[in-house]
């Protein structure tokens, strides 16, 4: 009998990447989703569309499954915290019970190194890093109450695992990389350092979900942790966002702002923002300005030990890979 698994966000850029490594390995996927993705269906993958707080479609995706790699959730840096709360920490709940009402016997859920994001350098920490006293914006810190929760749930019925991978990027990416090619004449240099942060390849980020579900089991060294995912390879942050921008066809960043004039802008936009109840996010935020200037990037040696990760895909490679989807699907 083949494996049975449910991947909530499974249209996703992550989540398809997740449902077509399962697929490709013999696995029977089911998804649960807002939007309807009929290349899903396509593959043979059984579609449910239905908002996570939704607890009845949310515990009928559950029925029968083996697994559950729980991949949605509201990203994003700007907005009300009760939208990110919503989904990302009543959704979660609602999964947890569904799991724990279905007999599902292990959960996978990906959550993001931000919820430990503190101002200031990262350099080579592990996962003992705690979690900060406050965030700067809904995201990290809605996300951090779901993985908390997810790793509290874990037990000797539902074995948990939570994994951060970090600035997932790669063919299909619908985030990280149309916002700095649509951005790009606009960009500027933070500040006039060039620190190094972490990334993953899409394809090194999925194959640690399945690496974490292969290990997951009640006794297991990994149930009830969370490991940091990346490609293993820091490279300066501005080299990064140059090489996408020349997969994409952009010239490179070349201008700089001063942080503190770049924080200054920030904090006046996020009043007026807030203040006017705009919606559409700012041009720049305090979080994304931190971002921008700090080094963050994080000793993986966990994940290698505990879950046999290894990133199997190179930046090199994965920006050879981008270039040539994005010569076919141009980002303007």
């Amino acid at each position: 009998m083949s494996e049975r698994a449910l991947v909530t966000g499974g249209g996703g850029f992550l989540g398809r990447a997740i449902v077509e490594r399962l697929l490709k390995r013999g696995a029977s996927v089911r998804s649960i989703a807002r939007g309807d993705y009929p290349e899903l269906r396509a593959l043979g993958v059984e579609t449910i569309r239905a908002d996570l707080t939704d607890a009845t479609s949310v515990t009928k995706a559950c029925e029968g499954v083996d697994v559950i790699f729980h991949v949605a959730a509201k990203a994003g840096v700007w907005g009300p915290y009760q939208d990110y709360h919503q989904a990302n920490v009543i959704g979660t709940e609602i999964v947890l019970q569904a799991a724990r009402q279905c007999g599902v016997p292990k959960l996978i859920y990906t959550s993001s190194p931000s919820v430990v994001f503190h101002p200031g350098d990262c350099e080579g920490e592990d996962e003992s890093l705690p979690y900060p006293d406050s965030y700067l914006t809904a995201y990290p810190a809605t996300k951090a109450k779901a993985e908390r929760a997810v790793l509290v749930a874990n037990s000797n019925k539902l074995a948990t695992v939570a994994l951060r991978p970090h600035l997932i990027w790669g063919p299909r990416d619908n985030h990280l990389v149309p916002r700095i090619l649509e951005r790009a004449s606009a960009l500027r240099r933070i500040g006039g350092t060039n620190k190094k942060i972490d990334s993953v390849y899409i394809d090194n980020a999925a194959n640690a979900h399945l690496c974490a579900a292969d290990r997951l089991a009640p006794d297991a060294v990994c149930a009830g942790k969370a490991y940091f995912i990346t490609n293993g390879e820091p490279w300066p942050l501005w080299d990064l966002v140059n090489a996408i921008l020349a997969a994409g066809g952009k010239p490179p960043v070349t201008k700089s702002v001063p942080k503190g004039v770049a924080l200054l802008v920030a904090t006046m936009l996020e009043m007026t923002y807030g203040a006017v109840r705009i919606k559409r996010e700012p041009r720049l935020t305090r979080f994304v300005v931190h971002e921008l200037s700090t080094a963050h990037w994080f000793d993986i040696s966990a994940a290698r030990r505990d879950l046999g990760y290894e990133p199997q895909i190179s930046v090199e490679a994965g920006l050879k890979s981008l270039a040539a989807w994005l010569h076919d699907h141009p980002i303007q």
